[in-house]
């Protein structure tokens, strides 16, 4: 019956998303204010044509959540579910194949029945809205088995700075069994996963000023400091030849990883060759001792993210600059603390700049690790609903990405959370072109129904 449903109204489904996908709810941007507040309303506007109560736009500090639930019977089990409606930046915009925020559906090699190319098709728009149409599925045709809780947040591509003081606030409010979140991904469109772990995040920006003003490279080239080389080779400073952060301290809290997790890592199905060939490259590179799946997930990194100074525009202009900037982010791992990361890192990079700069380092945000155990009556729910509807046992993996929020959740409100995803590692989230296979998008409606009614089952 709820198949029939979401067979019957898939295209309304669909032509929803486009709508939502249509709002630039950029949250790292203080210009698009507007359209976030626009975009919530939105999803408050279409949980409550989904069924849901009590719905609300709830103020934080800083971009609205909104709040709605369907509770049935206080006996039952009530799940919480998350997801955020904000998204990143779209630039550079001059590598988009069609504007990020004016949705397009166009056949890949990968999604021969379509995929929707737009910024947030994936990450997190087309997976949380995929909750809340298999919630109004589970209404309209009377069978939803548990209570039901959504908590959709604007803040989540910052870094969540508001919602620990927000949850707090509410705990009565969201008190649940267990949170459900969609904002991972499966192993391949046709090997459904799990994740069961998330790295952490360390995120901060650097400065670096040498000269008190931008400088002539002729007069002074060979005898002043240029701070984008003296950066460049700090930065390079950072990772050794074999692929090992040289921050003193960095490894003393790092989880040791069990032979038999490391094997169960290593037994996925993984093509390295293929993985290289989505991503356009013709070797990966890492940590020596590790396959390319650990290095990207229960090994810590150290990126940089952007790095910028001196003059960019069209032609030339001679300047030693008086500035250089870079964002750099670490990736962290159980028992690895975000605030002393940071710590070390600020240590370090000043312990190593020569005098002739003027070295600053700006914390931004950051998160905890998070796993997340496989024999508990959540995550066998999850399984059994992915193995129903892809026909195979999905495969327990960790994630090399960070969701801040469900160390929060555990932490807060004592709460283990699932993360039943169904991107793929091709989606091209935070870059340009990020796009929202047809078939993950209808995928994961139609699967969210059947881990409730596991879940409602195996809680009795």
């Amino acid at each position: 019956m709820i198949n029939q449903y979401i067979s019957d109204n898939k295209n309304r489904f669909l032509e929803e998303l486009l709508e939502l996908l249509k709002l630039p709810s950029i949250s790292a941007d203080s210009r698009y204010v507007d359209d976030l507040r626009k975009t919530a309303e939105l999803v408050a506007e279409k949980l409550r044509e989904a069924g849901a109560d009590n719905v609300e736009i709830l103020p934080t500090g800083g971009h609205p959540a909104v709040y709605g639930e369907k509770l049935i019977d206080d006996k039952l089990p009530t799940v919480l579910v998350y997801g955020h409606y904000d998204v990143q930046p779209p630039d550079p915009l001059d590598l988009w194949d069609s504007p990020p925020f004016e949705p397009v559906i166009k056949k890949t090699e990968l999604h021969p029945e379509g995929a929707i190319f737009a910024r947030g098709a994936c990450d997190d728009k087309g997976q949380m809205y995929m909750h809340v149409k298999a919630f109004e599925a589970m209404i309209k045709t009377g069978n939803l088995p548990c209570n039901i809780k959504f908590i959709i947040e604007g803040e989540e591509e910052v870094g969540s700075e508001n919602l620990e003081g927000f949850v707090t606030d509410h705990k009565d409010k969201l008190a649940a069994d267990v949170v459900l979140v969609s904002d991972t991904g499966l192993l391949d469109k046709d090997v459904p996963s799990i994740t069961t772990g998330l790295r952490g995040l360390s995120y901060l920006e650097v400065e670096l000023t040498g000269p008190n003003r931008d400088l002539h490279s002729g007069l002074y080239g060979g005898a002043v400091g240029n701070p984008i080389n003296i950066l460049s080779k700090m930065i390079g400073s950072l990772i050794d030849d074999k692929g090992k952060i040289t921050i003193p301290g960095f490894y003393n809290d790092v989880e040791a990883i069990t032979d038999e997790e490391r094997q169960l890592i290593q037994s996925a199905p993984f093509s390295e060759e293929e993985y290289c060939k989505k991503l356009g490259i013709k070797s990966t590179e890492g940590e020596e001792g590790y396959v390319t799946l650990e290095r990207s997930s229960i090994r810590p990194s150290l990126d940089v993210n952007g790095i910028w100074g001196g003059y960019t525009g069209e032609g030339a202009k001679t300047v030693i600059p008086s500035k250089a900037f870079a964002k750099i982010s670490m990736r962290l791992v159980p028992n690895q603390d975000y605030e002393k990361i940071m710590k070390l890192f600020e240590d370090h990079f000043k312990a190593i700049a020569p005098e002739s700069v003027q070295v600053k380092v700006v914390p931004h945000h950051g998160g905890e690790p998070a796993v997340t155990p496989i024999d508990s009556p959540e995550y066998k729910a999850a399984s059994m609903a992915m193995e129903e509807t892809f026909g195979k046992k999905p495969i327990p993996l960790r994630s090399g990405g960070s969701i801040p929020i469900v160390a929060m959740f555990e932490r807060v409100l004592g709460l283990k959370t699932i993360l039943f995803g169904f991107g793929l590692d091709t989606d091209a989230i935070h870059s340009p072109n990020e796009h929202y296979g047809l078939f993950n998008f209808y995928k994961g409606i139609e699967t969210i129904p059947i881990f409730f009614r596991n879940y409602a089952e195996l809680k009795k």
